[in-house]
């Protein structure tokens, strides 16, 4: 089990505990986190998932794919380092602790 951390625009944070095996966007629709909007269901095809992996916690969610990348790069809030569609991210207990960003709507 990981237990992320979800940083909205304004500062404010949602605890979210997940277990290993499902995809981040998965556990933030459970719980409500606003700003994870997750219109496409987790299918890849619309980057209402959005989120910015901080730096400390890149190397354990991994690099965005080609696909994922297009999807992201026309995104105001698209950040090449850290921005990652959460529904590609598969949470692991490494990640328990982990805290991502939540970009502002656009």
């Amino acid at each position: 089990m990981a237990f992320i951390t979800f940083i909205q625009p304004d500062g404010s944070e949602q605890l979210v505990d997940a277990d290993s095996g499902a995809s981040l966007m998965a556990y933030a629709t459970r719980d409500g986190v606003a700003g994870i909007e997750a219109e496409c269901g987790g299918g890849m095809s619309c980057a209402t998932c959005h989120v910015h992996i901080q730096p400390d916690w890149q190397s354990v969610t991994g690099p965005a794919s080609d696909m994922e990348r297009g999807m992201l790069d026309w995104r105001d809030s698209y950040d090449a380092a850290a921005s990652r569609l959460s529904c590609q991210i598969i949470v692991t207990d490494q990640m328990d602790g982990m805290r991502v960003s939540v970009p502002a709507s656009e």
